[in-house]
């Protein structure tokens, strides 16, 4: 029975993202490749914990409240029309410059700088935005480092040293920096200052609107009820001001429950297959009884 119950959350999970190409295809093409970060790296077991999936959520609400980076995603992105092959697309930059091999983390930025080229146009506020711009990357690449680690912090398997923290911070920072993203905080308590006290956060009518959208994204029932209860389980994380700027309040019945669901996501899921393909890429040792589901296939 359970064995049933953990086989029906992977599909349902795996669904999510099965909506465009999926990353690391052909990985182990490159064997040895240690990839931008390394096995010994903070980040594979960061981003390779469950907890991401909240912190994804995390980094989408939080990332609404800067006027000219919400006015780029409204004005440009299909997230109305194929909400699920935006969420696909942006895990397979994240997994491809995380755990890929160099060649796969040197095409995924090469894709990115592409779909971001002509994301061009002028806020709410008048401002003039433009997605290549190194302080709007340093936004979007901000707050995802940001919410990576506050969310494994609060839902991990065990919470990071500040030496760990920091360690984390610096790898991303070096993600951050193959898009010119600028500043970039070398330590997690800069970062978090960072976010929480960035001058050019505002409120407008694009951030209500997708804010609303991501409460209740129009996906099948079966993952648009484990999304929602992430999304709830996402919003004690956010700083208080922050939470209240995106109108949105904490229901502590509903986070205590996303908070059970993610502990239930790691028994069935275990850690990303993503980092066990990569480790077995690299040629590092494979840590014993955090990975369940099979390796991708070829």
């Amino acid at each position: 029975m359970f064995a049933r119950i953990k086989d029906q959350v992977v599909v349902t999970t795996s669904s999510l993202f099965s909506h465009g190409r999926r990353p690391l295809e052909r990985t182990l093409d490159h064997p040895g490749d240690p990839g931008l970060l390394g096995p010994d790296s903070v980040s594979w077991r960061v981003v390779g914990d469950v907890a991401a999936f909240v912190g994804g959520i995390r980094a989408l609400l939080i990332q609404t409240a800067h006027p000219e980076v919400v006015a780029g995603v409204a004005q440009h992105s299909a997230f109305r029309t194929d909400p699920l092959g935006r969420l696909t697309r942006t895990s397979f930059y994240v997994t491809a410059t995380t755990y890929g091999a160099l060649p796969e983390v040197e095409e995924a930025v090469r894709i990115v700088r592409a779909v971001h080229r002509p994301v061009k146009g002028r806020s709410e506020r008048g401002r003039a935005y433009d997605a290549s711009d190194p302080a709007l990357a340093a936004w979007v690449h901000n707050v995802l480092t940001e919410s990576f680690l506050a969310t494994y912090q609060r839902f991990g398997p065990k919470p990071l040293s500040t030496r760990e923290a920091n360690g984390f911070v610096r790898e991303q920072a070096r993600i951050g920096a193959l898009l010119d993203a600028s500043p970039l905080p070398d330590t997690a308590a800069a970062l978090t200052e960072w976010v929480g006290s960035h001058p050019d956060v505002a409120r407008s009518e694009a951030q209500a609107d997708v804010v609303e959208f991501l409460r209740r994204p129009p996906v099948p029932f079966g993952p648009g009820l484990g999304y929602r209860l992430l999304f709830e389980a996402a919003l004690p994380t956010l700083p208080p001001a922050l939470l209240e700027s995106l109108g949105l309040e904490i229901d502590e019945t509903r986070a205590r429950i996303g908070a059970a669901a993610v502990t239930a996501l790691r028994w069935a899921l275990g850690s990303s297959p993503s980092w066990h393909l990569a480790l077995v890429r690299a040629g590092a040792p494979v840590p014993p009884g955090v990975f369940r589901q099979p390796l991708p296939a070829r």
